[in-house]
């Protein structure tokens, strides 16, 4: 029989393309989704609806996964949304927004599939965090500490699951042009047009990172970095951190100063 992969986040932008991969090289593959996908790839592929907040839905999907299949031997926790804005003004209820997707999204599915592997003594967890988990550049905090976490919980997890032969993948993709924008919220115009200039200026494309992703599946490599320059400013941060600082802190005082005008004009207009 072939193999069995879940994929959050499916049915549009990354996921969509590591759907598409994976039905294309012969598994049998699950978009879980809330959106529903239209139109299903070639292949064998299902959907079922899950919200990754609701433990509800988690229970529901691998109830679907035992039944239908036997089992998973691929989760993918690929549900995600962006965010962007100062400290002070990033909202309680979009910190809640966020941590409960980003973050607890992916526990939920580590939590729930966790056994499942470890009963066939076998499976691969696929976390798809960010260069942003890696970088932390100001004005992003509340979408830097989903990821930073991800990553976290991933190294975590590499080494309390090998006794089972479970393996861990954490994925750093740079900028990718996908829809991840259309839901991104901020309190800040300035920096969610920035955020949506650089998404649509992404070199790699989905489907190229998802041919990542199934390559380190298949290779058991933990830490996948997707793009040329994410492996340069990560060995950059690393051997010159002075040299890093002084860019960072460089561009922040520009942005800072584009935020300044824009919280002018909003007191100008009475916004």
């Amino acid at each position: 029989m072939s193999k069995r992969i879940l994929v959050t986040g499916g049915a549009s932008g990354l996921g969509r393309a590591i759907v598409s991969h994976y039905a294309a090289a012969g598994w049998r593959v699950l978009i879980a989704d809330v959106a529903e996908p239209g139109a299903l790839p070639a292949g064998d592929v299902s959907y079922q609806r899950l919200d990754v907040r609701s433990e509800e839905d988690w229970q529901r999907v691998r109830a679907w996964c035992e039944s239908a299949w036997g089992g998973l031997d691929v989760l993918v926790n690929n549900a995600g949304v962006a965010a962007a804005g100062r400290m002070e003004r990033i909202a309680p209820a979009d910190w809640e927004w966020i941590l409960g997707i980003n973050l607890n999204g992916v526990i939920a599915g580590c939590r729930t599939f966790a056994p499942v592997f470890k009963e066939q003594r076998g499976g691969h967890l696929v976390n798809i965090s960010s260069l942003a988990g890696l970088m932390n550049l100001p004005g992003m905090a509340s979408y830097n500490v989903t990821k930073a976490a991800v990553i976290s919980l991933s190294e975590t997890l590499r080494y309390e699951l090998e006794p089972w032969n479970i393996r861990t993948t954490v994925v750093c993709p740079g900028f990718v042009p996908t829809n991840l924008g259309s839901r991104l919220r901020s309190p800040d115009p300035v920096l969610a047009d920035v955020a949506h200039k650089m998404l649509a200026k992404g070199t790699v494309t989905p489907e190229q990172v998802a041919e990542r992703v199934a390559e380190a599946v298949d290779k058991g490599r933990f830490l996948v970095h997707t793009h040329r320059e994410v492996r340069v400013v990560v060995a950059l941060k690393r051997l010159l951190p002075r040299l890093v600082d002084r860019q960072i802190t460089k561009g922040w005082r520009q942005m800072k100063d584009e935020l300044e005008r824009q919280d002018r004009e909003r007191e100008a207009s009475g916004a």
